[in-house]
């Protein structure tokens, strides 16, 4: 009886957790590139910090829209909408205008999650606004967007072993699976970071995860 109890109780908990409260009111993304041969590539290090965050809030499928996978859940008290773009990494910007003009979503409320060659694995920085600093999934989103006024968290992957190393061969690299650990031990950071972002505590973030 006990044991039915304690499941019950944990359904529940589920529930709670991924019902949304309210209409959509936050963009939470991951940058990243479609397909099975591209997952453990470090340019697909948000992608990693979506499927992090829904992993911690029970959801456990996505629904293609927007030029999206998408899913639905309750965050940091609001209700938003996870996304992993399936456009390619350099039109990821297409799907998040989609889903911000949909639900009318202003851009300081999209928080976008991407890889960064500027410092280690496994290194994260959160910044209130800035330049897409070279990501062109960044980039794009900019230009949809019409602005670089929106939260985003970098994930280090590292960097180039050397300076004439082809950065596109670098990106789409899986790194050694010490090296990918030290990623994915990042990202399970994001659920935290989001909620607080969400919420309007970007200031804790920085200050609790960039490291």
């Amino acid at each position: 009886e006990r044991r039915i109890s304690m499941s019950i109780f944990d359904l529940f908990d589920k529930i709670r957790q991924t019902a949304p409260a309210g209409p959509v009111s936050y963009l939470v993304v991951g940058l990243g590139n479609p397909g099975t041969k591209y997952e453990k590539t470090r340019h697909n290090a948000g992608f990693m910090a979506i499927d992090a965050i829904a992993k911690q809030v029970g959801v456990s499928s996505f629904s293609l829209k927007f030029d999206a996978l998408c899913a639905e859940a309750s965050l940091g008290g609001a209700r938003v909408l996870l996304m992993k773009p399936q456009t390619m990494m350099n039109l990821s910007g297409q799907a998040v205008r989609k889903a911000a003009d949909f639900y009318k979503i202003p851009a300081q409320n999209v928080l976008v999650f991407c890889d960064d060659v500027s410092f280690a694995e496994g290194k994260l920085r959160i910044r209130r606004k800035g330049s897409a600093g070279g990501q062109n999934g960044m980039k794009n989103i900019i230009a949809h967007l019409g602005t670089d006024d929106f939260p985003r968290v970098k994930i280090g992957v590292g960097q180039k072993p050397h300076p004439d190393y082809d950065l596109a061969d670098f990106v789409l690299s899986v790194p050694a699976p010490a090296e990918l650990e030290k990623i994915k031990k990042a990202c399970e950071n994001a659920y935290d970071i989001a909620s607080l972002i969400v919420k309007g505590d970007i200031e804790q973030a920085m200050q609790k995860f960039s490291t």
